[in-house]
């Protein structure tokens, strides 16, 4: 690997995990987990130099022309990112956690998510998110980017520990399926292989600007921040760009030459400066840190039933004075305010592009609706054969809206088109979502969704003095608020959150 310093740290050769085992022999005869508590690995599950590694590695990820095209199509990763990132860490816990069955299940969720990404990019090349080399690349991504942040934070990994952590990286590829060999097998033969797909296969994505240079500019703010725009706004547009910076600085310099990529004066001493800081909160009490626990309050609304929803409300209400002071003490123009209406009505426009268009590109099409199956399916944690019920549901509705709507025949419907239209959704195929998505939230079967499965599949804006806490949720009333919301374009506490949430 040539890194920042031009130096590789750590070719020594040494025996890596054994492929799908779940843990390891050392040197001296003893066990180490490969999976779980103990493992390497998870020892840098709330580690804070991980949201820059993160960053990092999914530039390096996003530089990759299959996995940049797929992004670019299907990921709504522009417009959900907070979403994204949650379901990211959702999933690694579940695959580097403690338990076996877990794990498995995890691995075919995902193995199912990556089979439904294929097609061709603008220049004509085919991606498919389940090419073994492309998978081996991603995993490549996170194990380079958490050796990395270890070196530039100064407290870099040693010999032993970069080769454990090899291990449960390759042990990963082959849970999840994927033959040995598309992964080197050594810790000594990964580095030249590294810098071979650095310097002949990267390059200069439309997706890896996007994650550089527009992704924080325009970064959504989370439910904690959504009535804070000054101040979110004047945080993310001092944030956005230094770590655009840092991640530019931290990335291997042969693609930054080839690619173009500016680097500005000092970045790399704000890059050591940013790693060895984020190290440093490392030795904070254990749990102050939690990066599940910090993603569950920046998605608490201040309404919230959540016991923590009382803190967060006070310190909703300090920002506000802090948003008023700013406003009061900068010559930036006041916030434009919005047309006036009420509280549950909204425009055929705005419910395109908050509701619909998942993927944020200015149109309705397949990868839309298939973004919505996804994040349902994953919040159920569906397996076989539900997870196929609700695509093969959500794709007789795509094509159901493309009959009715697509005027041009360009095969996606543009928001002009949706909004001339005036259409009512409520057709037989959303009907029919909406019966499958109430079949697989309903775990039991006895037709009725209870509290808990309730929360299950709204949790980020149920409420105990919602009507469902008194009884149950009947097929027939669950069916109409989804049609009401979907058709109606009307705002709904539970919809809401579920599917326009960043």
């Amino acid at each position: 690997m040539t890194t920042t310093d031009g130096e590789h740290p750590g070719d020594a050769p040494g025996a890596t995990g054994l492929r799908g085992s779940t843990s390891r022999s050392t040197a001296t005869g003893e066990q180490e987990p490969l999976f779980g508590r103990g493992s390497q690995f998870r020892e840098f599950f709330d580690d804070p130099r991980w949201a820059l590694a993160l960053v990092r590695a999914t530039v390096l990820e996003a530089a990759h022309p299959q996995v940049g095209a797929a992004l670019i199509e299907n990921s709504t990763f522009v417009v959900h990112p907070w979403r994204r990132l949650r379901n990211t860490l959702r999933s690694l816990h579940r695959m580097f956690g403690d338990d076996e069955q877990t794990r498995l299940r995890e691995a075919a969720r995902l193995n199912r998510l990556h089979t439904r990404l294929s097609g061709t990019d603008l220049k004509g090349r085919p991606y498919d998110a389940m090419d073994p080399a492309v998978r081996a690349w991603v995993v490549a991504t996170l194990f380079e980017s958490t050796v990395s942040m270890c070196r530039l934070s100064g407290q870099p990994l040693e010999q032993h520990a970069m080769e454990r952590l090899y291990g449960e990286f390759q042990a990963y590829l082959a849970v999840m399926g994927d033959e040995a060999g598309h992964l080197p097998p050594t810790l000594s033969a990964f580095w030249p292989y590294y810098d071979r797909v650095v310097a002949e296969e990267l390059e200069n994505t439309e997706a890896m600007r996007i994650v550089l240079y527009k992704l924080f500019a325009h970064l959504p703010a989370p439910a904690l921040l959504s009535g804070l725009p000054t101040v979110w706004a004047t945080g993310r547009a001092v944030v956005g760009p230094l770590i655009g910076a840092i991640t530019v600085a931290s990335l291997p310099e042969p693609f930054r030459r080839r690619a173009g990529l500016p680097e500005m004066p000092g970045a790399r001493t704000l890059m050591q400066g940013a790693y060895t800081a984020a190290g440093l909160a490392r030795f904070l009490p254990d749990g102050w840190l939690r990066a599940d626990a910090v993603l569950d309050v920046l998605a608490l609304s201040p309404d919230s039933d959540d016991p923590r929803a009382r803190a967060v409300t006070a310190l909703h209400d300090r920002m506000r004075r802090a948003g008023a002071l700013i406003r009061l003490i900068t010559p930036l123009p006041p916030e434009p305010r919005p047309a006036p209406r009420t509280s549950t009505e909204r425009s055929a426009e705005e419910f395109f592009r908050e509701v619909l268009d998942q993927t944020g590109d200015g149109y309705l099409d397949w990868p839309d609706l298939a973004a919505m199956a996804r994040e349902l399916s994953t919040r159920l944690d569906l397996e076989e054969p539900e997870e196929t019920r609700l695509y093969n549901a959500c794709a007789d509705w795509w094509r159901e809206l493309q009959t009715a709507l697509d005027t041009d025949g360009d095969g996606r419907v543009s928001a002009r088109e949706y909004a001339a239209a005036v259409p009512s959704l409520a057709g037989p195929a959303l009907i029919r979502v909406a019966e499958v998505l109430f079949d697989v939230t309903d775990k039991d079967g006895n037709q009725h969704i209870d509290p808990d499965e309730y929360r299950t599949l709204f949790r980020t804006a149920f409420h105990r003095d919602t009507a469902v806490t008194e009884g149950a949720c009947t097929r027939g009333a669950f069916i109409g608020d989804f049609l009401s919301f979907m058709s109606g374009r009307r705002r709904s506490t539970p919809y809401d959150p579920l599917l326009t949430q960043a």
